[in-house]
């Protein structure tokens, strides 16, 4: 469905996007993470024709996005991550206005609406004004709308953003619908690991404007290298604890250790459950009990240990700051009323 190919991006001396190549399946749900400046919103606003790449191309829908970019247009819908219903007019009349602006066929259009609407759980508040819906509801019309023209893919940008934990479940059950009913294609951008982890088919990580890794959430957490156990002994003892480190390393179920310097031993292993206990015994007989440990914890590797293997750094959990989205709704606009 989607093609990227040797796709570059420069802005005198930032390169915003450089050189990406992805291939992206029909009715996959593709997850593009990353922290703020990490390139996401460039690389959007180019697949959604809005500026062009400085080389490479992109096809979508079979469409190219710098010779085809009206049809790449009618074949795309995006959900934005501010608000840009009018919040003064009913949800019906939202959708008519967009229907309209999408040259949707007379003869389908309120059959159009009314399936829209019944998808994301809305029918019996069609005829609310949207200043009177709930922030879930809101999204979930801003999905509504998305779909109206039946695009053959779909950009969501941080759907559940502001979202208390209920409605973000919701939603994510609405999102794994589109793919199911609708047949289409999503990119999804977001800061909440979980949510990619729970819905994306695949997951590419980009920062500084690269791909740095690319491939399902199970295989990219696999990759860590085993379950993660965290020991933390008291600062002043740190000192003993190099050869105590050199000997748990030694351990088959081990893979390796890290951070040792700061008073906490982060280790990764194979059935932490199992293998913990060995450990802690290892560390009480080799020190006679002289090393005081003040907490154990072990937890399955998550999205952002991936991140965060890769980088050195943890994802932000917070929405991008330097007003991309405003301007590209302003933008994407423009080129729907055209």
């Amino acid at each position: 469905m989607i093609e990227i190919k040797n796709l570059f991006k420069k802005y005198k001396n930032l390169i915003a996007v450089d050189n990406i190549n992805i291939k992206i399946d029909n009715n996959e749900i593709f997850g593009l993470l990353g922290p703020n400046g990490a390139g996401k919103t460039t690389l959007i606003h180019i697949l959604a024709t809005l500026i062009k790449p400085t080389s490479g191309t992109a096809t979508i829908n079979g469409y190219d996005i710098i010779s085809d970019s009206s049809k790449v247009r009618s074949s795309i819908g995006i959900v934005f991550q501010a608000p840009s219903s009018d919040d003064i007019l009913t949800g019906y009349e939202n959708l008519k206005i967009h229907s309209l602006l999408y040259n949707v066929p007379s003869n389908i259009r309120e059959k159009r609406i009314e399936d829209v609407l019944e998808l994301v759980g809305l029918t019996n508040r069609k005829n609310d004004q949207v200043k009177k819906y709930s922030g879930g509801m809101r999204r979930r019309l801003e999905i509504a709308r998305g779909l109206l023209h039946k695009p053959t893919v779909i950009f969501l940008d941080e759907p559940t953003l502001g979202l208390d934990p209920g409605s973000r479940e919701v939603m994510w059950k609405y999102i794994k619908r589109l793919v199911n009913e609708e047949k289409i294609t999503i990119i999804l951008t977001t800061h909440y690991m979980e949510e990619a982890d729970l819905l994306c088919n695949r997951i590419g990580f980009i920062d500084k404007g690269k791909i740095i890794a690319l491939d399902s959430p199970s295989k990219l957490k696999e990759g860590i290298g085993g379950e993660i156990i965290n020991i933390q002994v008291e600062y002043n003892e740190i000192c003993e604890l190099d050869e105590i480190v050199n000997m748990i390393k030694h351990f088959d179920f081990v893979h390796k250790i890290e951070n040792y310097n700061e008073g906490i031993i982060t280790i990764y292993v194979d059935n932490a459950n199992r293998n913990l206990p060995s450990i802690l015994k290892y560390v009480d007989k080799f020190t006679n009990n002289k090393i005081h440990i003040i907490s154990v914890d072990f937890r399955r590797p998550t999205l952002n240990d991936v991140f965060l293997k890769f980088t050195g750094r943890h994802i932000e959990d917070q929405h991008d700051k330097d007003g991309a989205e405003g301007g590209f709704m302003e933008r994407y606009a423009q080129y729907a009323k055209k």
